[in-house]
């Protein structure tokens, strides 16, 4: 599998979770929490794989700035989500009114993201990176996204958590 099909392919699937998260009501409270774990792991794992794989290959291949500006567009959709709300979303009472609408703009912002990503990024990324260059992408991504899955929610935070103090290190102050 390519590295686009295998990203189309989280992204189909992480549709489907917000679909039947969407579908439940305050009182499945076992099914939402169980979805949102869901929903949080492929979530994590994706963007782990997008992040170490996938953007700098193709900001290696990048020809232009609004190549790399679709990395950094992608980046801070990652972070919104992933940083900003996803955390509200977690410490949110699956039965509460508050957890239908914070799913919402989380599904939101995801599917805003995945239609970007593949009708410019993926279109793009077809036009710098020839198929072989695809297939070998993919099959990394492949590996480190049974790696992560394996390992699970405990070490991707702990490894977000790592990347996040490296980060702060190499900011400069302003």
């Amino acid at each position: 599998m390519n590295a686009i099909e295998l990203l189309k392919a989280d992204h189909e699937k992480v549709r489907g979770l917000f679909e039947q998260l969407t579908d439940t009501t305050s009182r499945a409270v076992k099914t939402r929490t169980e979805l949102l774990e869901k929903i949080r792991l492929e979530l994590d794992v994706h963007t782990t794989i997008e992040e170490e794989i996938f953007y700098p290959a193709f900001r290696e291949a990048a020809e232009n700035s609004e190549d790399k500006e679709m990395i950094f567009e992608a980046l801070e959709e990652h972070r919104a989500a992933g940083e900003l709300v996803m955390p509200d979303l977690l410490e949110t009472e699956v039965a509460s009114d508050q957890f239908g609408g914070r799913a919402k703009v989380l599904m939101d912002l995801v599917e805003h993201h995945a239609e970007e990503e593949e009708k410019e990024m993926f279109k793009r990324a077809r036009e710098l990176l020839d198929r072989e260059q695809l297939v070998e992408l993919g099959e990394r991504m492949a590996a480190r996204k049974e790696e992560l899955m394996a390992a699970g929610p405990a070490m991707i935070e702990a490894m977000k958590r790592q990347k996040g103090q490296r980060g702060s290190e190499q900011r400069p102050l302003r």
